[in-house]
């Protein structure tokens, strides 16, 4: 199966093209990377991978989206291209969390033990999710949650590993790992829960909060 993988939630932005070998697992045929600009050049990162990977849009078979947590309108803007990908063609979706991209990512990277993926989550507080990470996989010991500064300042001193895509703004001592394309497409290797385009949503942990606009303000004209 030829996948195309978007990984849009961290400051380095990634397209990849991923194709299963039945004798050898999954290979990556081209990969193109985006760090540091303000806008993603989405349809440029996924017209450069097909390019290395010498393969049609018509040929890919699935799409799978980093779901985040990380930038919105990123994982918004993948979201929105699989789902239009998915109209105009018949292909497969998937969705999986780029807390578990980075810890995948952070192996293939040779880091080994265990780990607190840690992702801005910005309002003092951070998305933290605890991996046993090793040759043979990565395994959830803590699913993703909200955690404050305070909690994983604790983590820290009790001597834990972090790593993430922006950890040493805040942790010195931790590592920097960005969430791959290349290793998003590995990951969807193994998965069957495919999605409709309509089911694609941003792993966002908190409940919205709105603040209601007061009515207008009728202004007599005497």
């Amino acid at each position: 199966m030829k996948i195309l993988a978007l990984e849009f939630s961290s400051p380095q932005r990634s397209a990849a093209v991923v194709q299963d070998r039945a004798d050898a697992g999954p290979l990556a045929l081209g990969e193109a990377i985006e760090t540091g600009a303000r806008s993603t050049n989405a349809l440029g990162l996924v017209e450069e991978a097909l390019r290395q990977a010498q393969i049609e849009r018509a040929q890919i078979e699935c799409l799978v989206i980093g779901l985040g947590p990380g930038s919105y309108n990123g994982i918004r803007l993948a979201i929105a291209l699989a789902q239009g990908w998915q109209l105009a063609r018949d292909v497969k979706l998937l969705g999986i969390s780029s807390a578990e991209c980075v810890a995948a990512q952070a192996q293939a990277e040779g880091f080994s033990g265990n780990a607190s993926v840690v992702i801005d989550a910005q309002r003092n507080e951070f998305y933290r999710a605890r991996y046993d990470i090793s040759p043979g996989g990565c395994r959830e010991i803590e699913p993703l949650r909200l955690a404050s500064l305070a909690e994983v300042q604790e983590r820290v001193r009790a001597g834990e590993a972090l790593i993430g895509p922006e950890i040493t703004r805040w942790f010195p001592s931790g590592k920097i790992i960005f969430p791959r394309a290349a290793t998003l497409g590995r990951l969807a290797q193994c998965r069957t829960d495919f999605l409709a385009g309509e089911k694609l949503e941003p792993i966002y942990l908190r409940e919205p909060a709105f603040v209601k606009a007061p009515p207008p303000r009728i202004v007599s004209s005497q």
